[in-house]
């Protein structure tokens, strides 16, 4: 009941409607998937590993991002059967969207706590009164279970409008679909303070709906909630199929759960966007440009951009040659930049490797006293030999004042250059295999720090498309693989820029290690008198710096 009369009823007129409590489940409350009366949650084959994550986070506060029919909400039910069962456990407090799902959620904790807390329950339908900051109240039609524990669990047909008093485990089923989700979580909070739990299930409603938003906050560190990634396909490799079959009878096979899978989603039509919404996290209307002209420009600063751009004959020059001139490159045009860096500020890099076709990409960060990202030195290789990229990356880190942790991409023949740095620096130097997980959990910090204007990039026309490249592909921010876009110079970019940018801020929001540092004494006014500054000192009288600039601009 939905009503809100002009007065509050009288609490004797308040009804509460008993259930027989030797009844398996009353007639009218549905057990969801119409579980079998002697299923045992915890028996082998049952849960799926989604169903057991979640179980096992104790996190405060957590998020259920998933598809349709995954099984969180029966995953929920267990955990707060148990939870209200036990002596010293807490009151739960169930928020669906409507009636039917207070109604299965409800029918679930009933079986739990006869087959597994061993206890025979009765369930109340009973109304709830959502009492008012002006006074006024208004009636809720609600489920109850109350254990011996003293403990309960209640089931609320909508969204009350005053929740503050409650205290214990809220679980706000279907958020996306709620009117504000916001107000409801803001009327709960307050009862983190004396130990409750919080919990938000939910697949999308659309890029602009609080659930998504809460999701993106809580990717950025913006808030605490623990994201679980649930779409359809993971439940399915889970076990979702295998548990559909036991249920059916049907025999399983690799064949037949693509082609249960295809006629689910086939079922969808033309709606792909629906589909991918409702079964894959893909919130409604968010592919496309994950970042405007205008959010990167209001980021963009003057810095240092050093491009070596190598004919394919260079490879073939002998090893020393090679190692000589790439030095006096460096020294040109690397090392006035990293001279300038600030001493007492952290600093990390990410690094976006390739070979040919496209460019390898270095940004170097530091991190502000402010803990604002800022890019103090962006290096571009194109077509430089593996070796070579090797020795200017050793050459950059091994100048950067108080190294904090570098992000190499691991994929492909990125992996070689990811290993031997690792090998050099040890744990500060994360590999980065890319999947849809990775961009998942690291693209989103990286498009906020935009949003936030907690970031600086350089100011540079390719810098600016290769960020315009980031779009939202089947949920997750990445370049699109088949992106291929022109430079100033007319060769092809595929924003690698922005990838090394995303690379280099992940690094950025590691645990960094404290190390105490004593300076080095001067020598002759310079502190860094090393095996690089005697070599460069060769290089200029063997080379002559001016016709390296020439070369390699």
């Amino acid at each position: 009941m939905n009503d809100e009369p002009d007065k509050p009823l009288p609490a004797e007129l308040q009804p509460v409607l008993p259930r027989d409590p030797e009844a398996e489940l009353p007639g009218d409350l549905p057990r969801g998937a119409d579980i079998a009366p002697d299923l045992d949650p915890f028996a082998e084959g049952i849960l799926m590993k989604h169903q057991v994550d979640w179980l096992a986070d104790a996190s405060r506060l957590k998020i259920a991002e998933k598809g349709r029919r995954t099984g969180i909400t029966f995953a929920e039910a267990l955990d707060d059967t148990l939870e209200a069962a036990k002596e010293g456990g807490s009151n739960v407090f169930y928020i669906g969207d409507t009636k039917d799902k207070g109604r299965e959620f409800i029918g679930y904790v009933a079986h739990f706590a006869r087959v597994v807390a061993q206890e025979l329950v009765k369930i109340e339908e009973f109304l709830f009164e959502d009492k008012r900051e002006d006074g006024r109240s208004s009636f809720i039609s609600a489920f109850r279970i109350v254990f011996a524990s003293g403990k309960r669990v209640e089931a609320l047909s909508s969204r009350p409008e005053n929740i503050r008093g409650l205290q214990g485990i809220v679980v706000i089923d279907e958020a996306a679909f709620h009117r504000d989700v916001r107000a409801v979580l803001d009327a709960v909070m307050a009862l983190l303070i004396w130990g409750g739990k919080i919990r938000v299930i939910s697949t999308h409603n659309g890029v602009l709906n609080p659930f998504n938003e809460l999701i993106h906050e809580a990717l950025a560190g913006k808030n605490a909630f623990k994201v679980h990634h649930i779409p359809f396909r993971k439940a399915i490799d889970n076990g979702l199929f295998k548990r559909v079959c036991a249920k059916t009878g049907e025999i399983w096979s690799a064949e037949a759960e693509q082609a249960w899978e295809a006629e689910i989603r086939k079922a969808y039509g033309p709606r792909e966007s629906a589909m991918k919404q409702e079964l894959d996290c893909v919130a409604a209307e968010s592919e496309g440009a994950s970042l405007s002209r205008i959010q990167i420009e209001s980021c963009m600063v003057p810095c240092p951009i050093a491009r070596l751009s190598l004919p394919d004959s260079f490879k073939d020059k002998p090893p020393a040659m090679r190692k000589l001139e790439a030095h006096a490159w460096f020294v040109a045009k690397v090392k006035p930049a990293l001279d300038r860096l600030n001493v007492s500020r952290p600093h990390v890099y990410g690094y976006d490797f390739a070979r040919s076709g496209a460019i390898s990409a270095m940004k170097i960060f530091e991190i502000g006293t402010d803990l604002k990202r800022r890019c103090k030195l962006l290096l571009e290789f194109r077509n430089v030999p593996f070796d070579q990229q090797r020795e200017l990356l050793f050459l950059v880190v091994d100048r950067l004042p108080r190294f904090s942790g570098g992000a190499n991409d691991a994929t492909g023949n990125g992996q070689y250059l990811a290993e031997v740095a690792r090998q050099k620096y040890g744990e500060l130097i994360h590999e980065v295999k890319f999947s849809a997980e990775w961009y998942r959990l690291n693209a989103t910090p990286y498009i906020e720090a935009f949003n936030d204007q907690t970031i600086e990039i350089p100011r540079d026309d390719d810098v600016l498309k290769d960020h315009q490249a980031l779009a939202n592909v089947n949920g997750v921010t990445k370049v699109p693989d088949d992106h291929i876009a022109k430079g100033a110079d007319g060769m092809d970019r595929h924003g690698d820029t922005a990838i090394a940018g995303m690379l280099g801020y992940f690094a950025s929001r590691q645990d960094i290690a404290a190390y105490g540092w004593t300076a080095v004494p001067a020598v002759n006014g310079d502190v860094r008198k090393g095996d690089e500054d005697i070599f460069e000192r060769d290089v200029r009288i063997s080379s002559g710096i001016g016709s390296m600039r020439g070369a390699y601009g």
